[in-house]
C-alpha cells in the first residue's frame, strides 16, 4: 500500500440543488488506483465529494464505477493512493510516512459511518422489513430492541413504506424492497451514502419510486455519491457530475457542463449512447451477497 498526504479541502463549487445544512461526510479520495490480476480498473482517480453535496457517477460498463464506489467503504482495499472521510483514512492507520491496513473490527466501525445501497436489494429473505432494518444497530452498535425498531418504523415512514413493516421481501415489489434497502443503509445514520445503481435491477415502472426516495435524501443534506445510468436524474438532483472511461475520470463539474454541455468527445459521445438506447446504455446486473451484513461477499463486475 502507498502512502499519501491527504489534501487541502477543495474550495466549495456552486450547487445545482438547494440542500439542508448537511451533517458531515466529506469524502476525499486522492491517486486511488486498483487492479484485478493484470486488469488495472481504477488509474489515478481524484476526486473531493463535498459534505451534504450529491455526486453521480456515470460511464460505460467497465468503467471501474462500482469499483470506485467499493473503494469508498474498503469493501475493496485500494492498491495506491488515500480515501478519507472527514479527514479519517479509510481502511488504514497511519503511522508516520506508512500506512497499516486496519483489523475487520475497525473497518467495521468506518463502515458505520459510510452506508451503501446495492443494485439487488440484498435483504433477509427470512425476515420481515423491520427487522432487516433493526440488524445492524443492534448488531453493530448494540442499539436495544425497542430503540432500534422504533427508529426503523420512522424510517420505513420516510421512505413511503409505514404499513409494510411485517412484510417479507418476497411480499414486496422491487422498487419496496430497494426502498427498506435504503431505509436499513440510514439506520446506522451514516455521514455518506453510496447508491450503486439503485434502479438498474426494477422494472421501469417501479423506477420513480426509489428516484422520489433519494431526492429527498438529498434535499435533507445526506452526503451521496450514486452510480447511475438515469441521466435526467442526475442533472436535476446532482451537484457534481462524473464521468469516467477506462478507470480514469473523463470529465467532471455541475450538470449543466457535463451532461448539457460536455467538453470531451467521449462524453458526448457516452451521452448520446444512453440517450438514443444504444449499446453504451448500462445494463441491469444484479449482485447478491450471501448475506447483506457482509457485502464485500457480492461479486464485482468491474463497472
Amino acid at each position: 500500500m502507498s502512502t499519501a498526504t491527504p489534501p487541502a479541502t477543495a474550495p466549495a463549487a456552486t450547487s445545482s440543488t438547494t440542500h439542508a445544512a448537511p451533517r458531515g461526510g466529506l469524502v476525499e479520495i486522492r491517486g486511488v488506483r486498483k487492479s484485478f490480476g493484470d486488469l488495472e480498473v481504477l488509474r489515478g482517480i481524484d476526486l473531493t465529494v463535498r459534505p451534504g453535496e450529491v455526486t453521480a457517477i456515470l460511464g460505460p460498463s467497465g468503467s471501474g464505477k462500482s469499483t470506485l464506489l467499493r473503494t469508498i467503504n474498503h469493501l475493496e482495499p485500494v492498491d495506491s493512493g488515500l480515501i478519507t472521510l472527514d479527514g479519517e483514512v479509510i481502511g488504514y492507520r497511519r503511522q508516520g510516512d506508512l500506512l497499516h491496513e486496519l483489523s475487520e473490527k475497525e473497518v467495521l466501525r468506518q463502515r458505520t459511518r459510510i452506508g451503501m445501497v446495492f443494485q439487488s436489494f440484498n435483504l433477509f429473505a427470512h425476515r420481515t422489513a423491520l427487522a432487516n432494518i433493526t440488524e445492524a444497530p443492534r448488531r453493530a452498535l448494540g442499539v436495544p430492541k425497542a430503540q432500534a425498531e422504533a427508529r426503523a418504523r420512522e424510517l420505513l415512514a420516510l421512505v413511503g413504506l409505514e404499513d409494510r413493516a411485517g412484510a417479507y421481501p418476497r411480499q414486496l415489489s422491487g422498487g419496496q424492497q430497494q426502498r427498506v434497502a435504503i431505509a436499513r443503509a440510514l439506520a446506522l445514520d451514516p455521514s455518506v451514502l453510496l447508491f450503486d445503481e439503485p434502479t438498474s435491477a426494477l422494472d421501469p415502472e417501479l423506477v420513480e419510486e426509489v428516484l422520489a426516495v433519494i431526492r429527498g435524501l438529498a434535499s435533507a443534506g445526506t452526503t451521496l455519491v450514486i452510480v447511475t445510468h438515469e441521466i435526467s436524474f442526475a442533472r436535476d438532483v446532482a451537484d457534481t457530475v462524473v464521468f469516467m472511461d477506462h478507470g480514469r475520470i473523463v470529465e467532471q463539474g455541475p450538470p449543466s457542463q457535463v451532461i448539457d454541455a460536455p467538453a470531451h468527445e467521449r462524453t458526448r459521445s457516452f451521452l448520446q449512447h444512453v440517450r438514443s438506447g444504444g449499446p453504451e446504455a448500462p445494463d441491469a446486473a444484479p449482485v447478491g451477497p450471501d448475506s447483506p451484513t457482509s457485502p464485500s461477499a457480492a461479486p464485482e463486475d468491474h463497472r
